[in-house]
């Protein structure tokens, strides 16, 4: 029986999400476990797999097949899944293979040499790299801005957040500007008026690692698909059967490792639970970067950083650590909530976040649109972390404008993502709390039963049937609204 359109495109989309498969797990193997060696090969093969996939999601079958699938007799879930085939395929067609190829070649060359520079705080070494990644970067722009009739960066946002734009972006953050600086006062002066005891370390590497599993397994993450490691910056790959998440381990420091899991192990569940009954298909994917984020933060932030879950966690890690003043249930608490600005990102308390954002996303739109070039990059960041947070990041690269992967591989238009995921994270618990009036004493008990069986219904087994609005307003009956982040940040802060 001949194959419909629509099986045709089905099938090459498996396809396309086997070689997918591989390069992930070839990219969290760079990320994680390669020698140094190896990185010059291991970019050329993933450049060479980048290329392949290219040309058999833009050879021309593809688009006469959706031409002729648009014709035929769908249900919901596949008209769904040929509309995320189709912004695939338009995606992919605007560039050339070799684009393609140089920009897979570039971004595996910078990141690598980052792993190195920006422990040596060699903005000179980095800012060489980083100029053809921003070359490349901007090429690309530059067509998918002709094709949407649109401005560059907005065209490379809308990778990472569909339906999103610059001049949406900017009324949020305009409102997130008019409240959170003084948000910010308040909580750190309140908090002033009292002195925290610190956790006194050392905190050895191996049993972090244990505390960091126990908190894995109680938050549901599946071992028997996926994994913890360690790398340069923690993140979470592999695919749904097989999540690779990573962290970073500092002996002199408890909790930035800890919350970094349990940041990677919101992602990872979302993975995890995402549908396997569309396999290799777009529809099966998750929504979009910023609810990707919204579920990391979630667990880490919401639910993570709660008394109720800091309470639950306070015996594991007085049992391998021991007892000691830090670790008094009040003081462990508020040490776990406190407000302090500083110069890391992924370190940094949830008020004090959306400010590290916000310079990012600033400064990477005035870069992709032309208005600054790579060397004003270190000036205006110093600048605009003045503003925020009153630091100087003057010299110091290495925790200033090289601390984050992002840029190395041409992740421009993905910052935003991280703090509209925090308003999405706090609009969803706040409508979870609604459901679930019982929630903080489940949380209390460890029982997460309920909470996950929302996040299911709600998000993860949707994938990308919906549109990011329409997600969001089935979970919470109504649009992303940024007053719920604000409400959560005064209850917990003020």
């Amino acid at each position: 029986m001949e194959l419909t359109n629509y099986q045709r495109l089905t099938r090459t989309f498996l396809r396309l999400s086997r070689f997918s498969h591989l390069s992930s797990i070839a990219s969290w193997d760079m990320f994680a476990m390669m020698p140094p060696g190896g990185s010059q090969a291991r970019g050329e093969a993933l450049a060479e797999m980048s290329v392949l996939q290219h040309q058999i999601l833009t050879d021309k079958n593809v688009g006469q097949w959706i031409a002729g699938a648009e014709q035929e007799n769908l249900n919901d879930v596949e008209r769904a899944n040929l509309r995320e085939i189709k912004r695939h395929y338009e995606q992919a067609s605007l560039l050339p293979e070799a684009l393609v190829e140089a920009k897979s070649l570039a971004g595996s060359r910078c990141e690598h040499a980052w792993r190195t520079q920006r422990p040596n705080n060699d903005w000179e070494g980095f800012s060489q790299n980083l100029k053809d990644v921003v070359k490349l970067s901007r090429e690309e722009a530059t067509l998918r801005a002709e094709a949407k009739g649109c401005s560059r960066y907005d065209a490379l946002l809308d990778i990472f957040e569909p339906e999103m734009t610059s001049a949406r972006l900017d009324v949020l953050f305009a409102d997130l500007k008019s409240w959170l600086p003084d948000l910010l006062a308040k909580a750190t002066e309140k908090q002033a008026q009292r002195t925290l005891i610190a956790p006194q370390g050392p905190f050895p590497t191996a049993t972090q690692r244990e505390l960091g599993l126990e908190a894995m397994k109680l938050l549901g993450f599946d071992f028997n698909g996926g994994r913890l490691d360690v790398s340069a910056h923690p993140f979470c790959g592999g695919v749904p059967e097989d999540v690779r998440i990573t962290t970073r381990y500092n002996e002199n420091e408890l909790f930035s490792a800890l919350f970094g899991v349990i940041h990677e192990t919101g992602h990872a569940r979302y993975e995890q639970n995402l549908p396997r009954e569309w396999p290799g298909q777009p529809v099966q994917l998750a929504r979009s970067t910023a609810i990707h984020e919204s579920q990391s933060l979630f667990f880490e932030m919401q639910l993570g950083r709660s008394e109720a879950f800091l309470m639950r966690l306070l015996p594991q890690i007085a049992q391998r650590f021991g007892e000691q003043p830090a670790f008094a249930p009040e003081n462990y608490v508020a040490w776990n909530q406190r407000v302090k600005p500083g110069y890391i990102r992924v370190d940094a308390d949830e008020v004090s976040y959306p400010a590290h954002v916000v310079l990012r996303y600033e400064i990477e739109r005035a870069l992709i649109d032309g208005d600054i070039e790579v060397e004003d990059i270190p000036a205006l960041w110093d600048e605009k972390m003045q503003a925020w947070l009153g630091l100087s990041t003057k010299g110091n690269y290495r925790d200033g404008c090289m601390q984050d992967i992002h840029w190395t591989d041409g992740g421009f238009g993905y910052f935003p993502s991280y703090t509209l995921g925090a308003m999405y994270a706090a609009q969803l618990f706040h409508a979870a709390r609604a459901a679930l009036p019982q929630l903080n004493d489940d949380i209390a008990q460890g029982d997460f039963s309920a909470l996950f069986d929302w996040l299911r219904q709600n998000i993860w087994q949707h994938g990308s049937r919906f549109s990011t609005s329409q997600l969001i307003t089935h979970a919470t009956g109504e649009e992303l609204s940024a007053r719920y982040f604000r409400a959560h940040l005064e209850a917990r802060y003020l």
